[in-house]
């Protein structure tokens, strides 16, 4: 595992574009249980019953009740843990420019540092249906289901339901920075949801080395990925940046 990382350090030391490409095994260590697999959301919930625009729309208090109250308070107590701080920390040396996120948290902005874009929205700011004011998850008055506006509105999360489409800045902007990159990071993504895992194929396509970080092999990890490593995203970016860090002292 230590030649991996200091081959993970130098091929980012030499990079002058790197991008990341995240999804829900980073933020497992801050304690938002994933969607999908084992022990996650959909495991709980039908999310075409309570997930989807449709669903939203003809009943709001149902779903603000079993689905959006529940992800709140998880937003509400969340902190970015070593994995977001360790991609901050690459953006504050001057490496990491842009962070494609399948994550709906916010914790890479919490974090700080680089270009994010939220593939899937996110649940840490809601928008009033009518008047279209924003507000961050934290400030989002529970005492009324729904929970309103000053203006009367209904409040919704800015999470991309099923049955939205993705909007097409980040589905661009992603294809571009993802063409562009030199050194690409694939962490904690299962990289089966389309078409956030075609990200990795059009940079590699494009001369970027791939870097992955997850507990288990992906679709990814035999064509894609120039290699894996295997373990928890705060473990091996804490050690990826320790490797950087002595780098730039020599």
């Amino acid at each position: 595992m230590l030649d991996l990382i200091q081959r993970a350090a130098k091929d980012l030391a030499r990079a002058k574009n790197v991008v990341a490409l995240t999804g829900a095994g980073i933020s497992v260590e801050s304690g938002i249980p994933p969607f999908r697999g084992k022990g996650g959301v959909w495991e709980k919930f039908d999310p075409m019953e309570y997930a989807s625009i449709e669903a939203f729309m003809a009943d709001p208090v149902k779903v603000w009740n079993v689905l959006i109250r529940e992800m709140k308070e998880i937003i509400d107590r969340a902190r970015p843990n070593d994995g977001h701080m360790g991609l901050a920390r690459l953006a504050q040396m001057g490496m990491l420019k842009t962070i494609i996120t399948q994550n709906v948290d916010g914790l890479h902005q919490l974090a700080g540092g680089a270009e994010v874009i939220e593939f899937h929205g996110n649940f840490a700011w809601h928008r009033c249906l009518d008047c279209g004011e924003k507000r961050r998850t934290g400030e989002i008055d529970l005492a009324v289901i729904p929970p309103r506006c000053r203006c009367g509105g209904i409040y919704r999360p800015e999470v991309i339901f099923f049955g939205e489409m993705i909007p097409s800045y980040c589905l661009m902007r992603s294809k571009q920075v993802s063409s562009q990159c030199d050194a690409m990071l694939v962490v904690g993504t299962s990289a089966t949801v389309q078409p956030a895992a075609y990200m990795p194929v059009i940079a590699k396509r494009n001369g970027a080395t791939i870097i992955e970080i997850n507990t288990e092999p992906s679709p990814l990890t035999r064509e894609i990925s120039d290699y894996l490593l295997r373990g928890g995203a705060g473990e091996v970016m804490n050690a990826i940046v320790a490797e950087l860090e002595e780098i730039r002292r020599q």
